[in-house]
């Protein structure tokens, strides 16, 4: 008989051998680290077939949960609304068509397109369903959807928001949480899309069946307006969604150019330093905007109460000192926040609602309210910014010969929430470093008060003017107040901080004015956008307060036919402008010539 040899694995030559690892043209450690992997890979997939063989009934439960959850993770996302208020149980009871269409889809493919197909559709599921948590966010937030163009970079001032408000441990995790949530997402629906998609051409049959069942119930649910709950039965709401997306994203392109040639058009872009508000030349010009201050403040039943009473009283308190208020409402470019876009709306005259039109607007060289009076060469311009906390190159743009951010004001106290410094320091501060010097030429200012900006907790207190020096006294009010994490997530205690808030930073603005203004001072402040919806309510509108203030009656006079308010609350019934059209008429009103260039 023939002797039969083992087969023995010869011994793997060494590295520096002809023939080993290293030698030029043979196969390396990289196949072999291939095949091993390969091999374990192989080995895991036939230990789970054998345990599926060992424990039939236990497989059969995690395949069919496994399936469930697929079902339930695919059919959410198709369903899923991008606002929170339409987030309701009667969203979910409904059919909807792209399942049926990618249902029919798969059937008709074989397996590795089948399984491409799935893989992908899951995918642009994920990617959809993130998109429609990113406008829930926004719509609560800053009641608008997510512009996929605009708003990536609004997400590092969420986060920034969170690490004021929470602590930067909270604003760690809920980064590292939201991007852990939205590759998940991706995962988990692409996967849960090929699981179905295998379940279908497993069960080709009755799977076609269903499909054409499903497809018949839901055009006859189209073509009878069936409803469960006031909420149509058959639904396409995935698709609209994905189509809104994509026409904001050209809406988004096309604005871009029509925006940079309505901002080269200005009706007083040509009209000479001379020729630039003479009806105000020798006064002290002070424009402020005041954080959140929106209409509902005034109106709201929960915080017009105390709103109502501090306006009164700055009124009656300013007249006893000289001074008399008109006050309208403007309609905000922003609602919720990004406060800059309401600031350089109020000051250009142009309609800026969007980041790109702020890039847009501020890089070229429209002429702005404040510009205009550096423009005289009769002003010296400032202005003083405590919650700019980094380069802030707009200076320029906005004409401010010399700005004060939050370190160039000497603050040594702590910080109110996202608020860098009580508005009673900024104030105290600004009269220290400019208001209150002695001076060749006057004063034109922008302010900006941060501390009515949400979340409202803790809110500073007033203390004695004397008592301000450089803020290390607000150490125990910052200490004793409210915390942000006891209110964010109140809607009832965020109205009644916020009403606080507001209180707060108008009796600092009035208390400032009563004491350090003089007969030249003309204060013009009104609010840069309405609070979250939150606050101030689901269909609130975008309306601000806006109030002039000054001693000389020529002041008002000017403005006479304007038919504002007395006083420094407008009535429910004064003129409503968009805030767009601000600049234009404060111009013309003091005696302002236009000089038109084109766009």
């Amino acid at each position: 008989m023939p002797v039969i040899t083992p087969f023995r694995r010869p011994p793997r030559p060494p590295d520096d051998a002809p023939g080993g690892p290293d030698t030029p043209g043979t196969a390396g450690p990289a196949p072999l680290d291939a095949l091993r992997t390969l091999r374990t890979r192989l080995t895991r997939l036939a230990r789970l077939r054998a345990w599926r063989t060992r424990h039939p009934r236990p497989a059969l439960a995690v395949r069919r949960v496994t399936t469930a959850l697929s079902a339930i993770l695919v059919l959410g996302a198709l369903l899923l609304p991008n606002t929170l208020v339409a987030l309701e149980p009667s969203r979910f009871a409904r059919i909807p068509a792209e399942a049926v269409v990618a249902a029919v889809l798969l059937l008709c493919l074989p397996r590795v397109p089948r399984l491409v197909a799935a893989a992908l559709f899951g995918t642009a599921l994920g990617a959809l369903t993130v998109l429609n948590l990113l406008d829930m966010g926004f719509t609560e937030y800053l009641g608008r959807s997510f512009n996929l163009v605009l708003d990536w970079g609004l997400l590092d001032d969420a986060q920034s928001f969170v690490a004021d408000s929470m602590g930067g441990a909270a604003a760690a995790w809920a980064a590292v949480g939201a991007v852990v949530l939205a590759v998940s997402l991706l995962v988990l629906m692409a996967l849960a899309a090929v699981r179905l998609g295998e379940l279908l051409a497993a069960h080709r049959e009755r799977a076609a069946r269903g499909a054409l069942m499903a497809a018949t119930v839901w055009m006859t649910c189209v073509a009878l307006g069936v409803q469960t709950f006031g909420v149509p039965v058959a639904t396409t709401s995935a698709s609209r969604a994905a189509e809104a997306q994509a026409h904001r994203v050209v809406d988004t392109l096309r604005d871009e150019a029509a925006f940079a040639k309505e901002a080269k058009a200005d009706r007083f872009g040509a009209t000479p330093g001379a020729e630039l508000v003479p009806d105000l030349r020798g006064k002290d010009v002070v424009f402020t905007f005041i954080e959140s201050y929106g209409r509902s403040a005034i109106e709201d039943p929960v915080m017009a109460p105390g709103v109502g009473r501090t306006l009164d009283a700055g009124s009656a308190s300013l007249a006893k000192a000289g001074f008399h208020a008109r006050s309208g409402w403007l309609t905000s470019a922003t609602y919720g926040g990004s406060s800059w876009l309401g600031h350089s709306t109020f000051l250009s005259g142009l309609w800026v609602d969007n980041q790109q039109r702020y890039r847009t607007v501020t890089s070229g060289d429209h002429l702005t309210l404040t510009k205009a009076f550096a423009k005289t060469g009769d002003w010296d311009t400032v202005g003083v910014m405590p919650g700019v906390q980094k380069a802030w190159p707009e200076a320029d743009w906005y004409g401010l010969d010399k700005v004060y951010d939050a370190f160039d004001v000497g603050y040594r106290g702590p910080k109110f929430s996202w608020s860098t410094m009580p508005d009673q320091y900024a104030l105290e501060a600004f009269q220290r470093l400019e208001h209150g010097r002695k001076r060749d030429r006057p004063l034109m200012a922008e302010v900006i008060l941060t501390s009515s900006h949400q979340p409202w907790a803790p809110v500073p207190r007033m203390v004695g003017w004397d008592e301000v020096g450089d803020g290390s006294v607000y150490e125990g009010i910052e200490a004793s107040g409210v915390k942000a994490s006891e209110v964010i997530t109140d809607s009832a205690r965020s109205k009644e901080e916020y009403g606080k808030s507001i209180q707060y930073s108008l009796t600092s603005l009035t208390q400032w004015l009563e004491r350090y203004g003089t007969d030249d001072t003309v204060l013009v402040f009104l609010g840069d956008h309405q609070p979250l919806a939150r606050v101030s309510g689901d269909h609130a509108s975008r309306d601000v307060p806006v109030s002039v203030v000054a001693k000389d009656p020529k002041v008002l006079d000017a403005i006479d036919d304007w038919d504002w308010t007395e006083g420094l609350e407008p009535a429910k019934d004064a003129p409503v402008w968009r805030m767009s059209a601000f600049r234009d008429r404060f111009l013309t009103a003091y005696g302002s010539t236009p000089h038109p260039t084109r766009g």
